[in-house]
């Protein structure tokens, strides 16, 4: 991977609470305050870090579903990488937002994208893979979608950074 120790350390701090000052992390990691901060901005400017967010409780902002879809294209080389295609996927996403967390082209399933979505209610699904296949220079000939329903409370994790965090460093899983 040719990260250091401790761009992995601090990573897995973070990405376990995002939150901590310098002063926390250094504590916890071992090292200096400076030697932190400095870390933090090499990591942010070589895009290791790309983001700061929280994960919220999906339900108490009225999400009831979350969908993992499959979609096939008619033609996978040419279709979804045009100017063309990108401009209207942008401009459909702008006309009709929706709760979107991840698009990428992928191949599995006899399908080439795939994409999470939150969804407030079945309605909302069923209108976003109608527009999904309206897409102007975009053919979709297929979509599956696995719908998770939110409110189940037996689902295992809905989404966590902490698992990712603890394989990052697995020496450290017994340590929390």
């Amino acid at each position: 991977m040719g990260m250091k120790d401790l761009d992995l350390k601090l990573i897995s701090e973070l990405m376990k609470n995002s939150r901590r000052s310098d002063r926390e992390l250094a504590k916890v990691i071992g090292v200096s305050q400076p030697t932190v901060t400095r870390t933090i901005k090499k990591l942010e400017e070589e895009g290791i870090i790309k983001e700061y967010t929280i994960i919220p409780d999906f339900v108490k902002l009225g999400y009831q579903i979350m969908g993992v879809s499959f979609a096939g294209l008619e033609n996978p080389q040419e279709n979804g990488i045009s100017a063309e295609s990108t401009k209207a996927v942008l401009e459909t996403e702008h006309l009709h937002p929706h709760a979107n967390l991840m698009a990428v082209r992928g191949s599995g399933f006899g399908k080439d994208t795939m994409f999470i979505t939150f969804y407030k209610n079945y309605a909302a699904y069923a209108n976003a893979m109608l527009l999904a296949k309206q897409i102007p220079h975009v053919s979709i000939n297929s979509v599956e979608s696995f719908l998770v329903d939110l409110n189940d409370k037996n689902n295992y994790r809905i989404l966590s950074m902490l698992a990712i965090s603890r394989h990052i460093l697995p020496e450290n899983v017994d340590k929390q």
